[in-house]
């Protein structure tokens, strides 16, 4: 609370000083119980595991959650869609092709309890959600017990820990991002991480704003304004709307700069876009990769999904990652298939709705998370930022992830990964920082989701 509060900037990442950082274990709290099995644990979570208060008096007229016999049940529903995240996503459906396979990544912004995040997991899509800690408590710890993947997270004043190209839609819900301050800079952020020919959703303010003004409390020619800016922002941003009825709004973004304008003066200044832990964000628009024809999809076309997973990722076949060619990459997949065959001949839960939340620290080309795929659990694959930049190739493989920086706390809540593989990673850190200090922190968040006497670390 001491930080100021423009631009979400006392809700963002910042690390205590070295001598108030835990060099503690974190207790359960009282009545902690072991949580449902997935696909159970997506409807329900034990009243004892996670913070409650507000959520349930506040929510619970909306559809979020309903609270019976210590156990919370979420019907699916949300502010924008109170007949239930399935029907809203089945409309989405009709103009975005989700069923095909063509999307597969997802970021959803400012994400509640994530029940659009899990509604997607049903269609094949892993969504990246994120949401601030805020009077709700820990909303986005009810999204990790229920075992859809979420991150603690706000768009404020730095870049998003996300590479850009990385997904292939994102959406806000009434996410309540001032989407036209700052010259349209939160817009623009989203354009850098949204893959091109990939989709933006947004349902909400200002968004049938005829029917709601009065509900919003905010006059017509405010509410008007604001979405004639943001159609303007996304002119600018080369997007094409393609839906707007009732709540929802869909623009899409074109596969190269070949068909529209941007204007030169305000394209970001040459340096890695990918180079965004902890770098302030910037009014200003990433262009694209440059293309050859007016038909190639900048940064290069990408195989619906299952195929992506083992198909060599532009990245790579473009020579973008340094020391990484194709034969490397299909090495590295063999190399990981064996390594996970042995996983599970010594841990037979692995593979089983037992290990849902998984989390690879280390992950380089993503071949721990794909040699596991399945419907039963996800893998958040963490870059290191010391390591090569190697989480573009992640996201064009159809699995997500996040840059961190080992020596600093990671943006989840303690008991929220039920098994957590690390490869490589205390030679990585060696003399980096104290790695004593950042095991414990590591295994804080393993567990029953508990501790290391429930959850599992893998050291190969």
């Amino acid at each position: 609370m001491k930080f100021p509060r423009d631009n979400m900037i006392y809700r963002e990442r910042h690390c205590p000083p070295q001598e108030e950082k835990l060099h503690c274990l974190i207790p359960a709290p009282k009545g902690y119980m072991t949580p449902f099995e997935w696909p159970k644990s997506r409807d329900y979570v034990h009243y004892a595991n996670v913070p409650h208060k507000s959520l349930t008096v506040e929510k619970a007229v909306q559809n979020w959650v309903q609270f019976k016999g210590n156990v919370f049940k979420f019907p699916g529903g949300g502010t924008m869609f109170p007949q239930g995240a399935d029907a809203y996503i089945d409309e989405l459906a009709s103009v975005i092709p989700i069923a095909d396979g063509s999307v597969r990544t997802a970021l959803d912004t400012g994400c509640g309890v994530a029940s659009w995040g899990a509604s997607m997991l049903k269609r094949n899509v892993l969504a990246m959600s994120f949401a601030p800690r805020d009077n709700h408590e820990a909303q986005v710890q009810f999204a990790l017990e229920r075992g859809v993947p979420a991150v603690i997270g706000v768009l404020g004043s730095i870049n998003l820990p996300y590479p850009s190209r990385a997904f292939d839609m994102a959406q806000c819900s009434r996410c309540l991002i001032p989407w036209t301050a700052n010259d349209g800079m939160y817009l623009m952020e989203v354009d850098r991480v949204l893959r091109p020919g990939g989709y933006w959703v947004l349902s909400g303010p200002p968004i049938n704003w005829e029917t709601y003004y009065q509900v919003w409390k905010r006059s017509k020619e405010d509410l008007k304004a604001e979405q004639r800016k943001i159609e303007e922002l996304a002119e600018r941003l080369c997007w094409e709307k393609k839906y707007e009825k009732g709540d929802i709004a869909i623009w899409r973004k074109k596969v190269n700069e070949k068909s529209c304008r941007r204007n030169s003066a305000n394209m970001c200044k040459p340096r890695a876009t990918d180079d965004v832990w902890y770098k302030k964000m910037e009014t200003c628009v990433t262009p694209f990769p440059k293309v050859s024809s007016a038909s190639e999809v900048a940064g290069g076309e990408l195989k619906k999904f299952p195929a992506r997973l083992f198909a060599v990722p532009p990245r790579i076949s473009k020579g973008l990652i340094e020391g990484i060619s194709a034969e490397s990459y299909q090495e590295d997949n063999k190399l990981w298939k064996k390594h996970v065959n042995a996983y599970k001949r010594i841990n037979r839960l692995i593979g089983t709705t037992r290990y849902r939340n998984v989390m690879d620290m280390n992950a380089g080309l993503g071949g721990f998370a794909a040699a596991l795929e399945s419907p039963k659990s996800w893998v958040m694959n963490v870059v290191p930022t010391i390591a090569k930049d190697t989480l573009g190739v992640v996201y064009e493989r159809g699995l997500i992830g996040i840059y961190h920086d080992w020596c600093e706390g990671f943006s989840t809540y303690p008991r929220t990964y039920d098994l957590i593989h690390a490869n490589g990673v205390f030679s990585l850190y060696q003399n980096k920082c104290s790695l004593m200090t950042s095991f414990w922190k590591w295994i804080a968040f393993c567990g029953l989701k508990g501790l290391l006497s429930s959850g599992t670390m893998l050291m190969p």
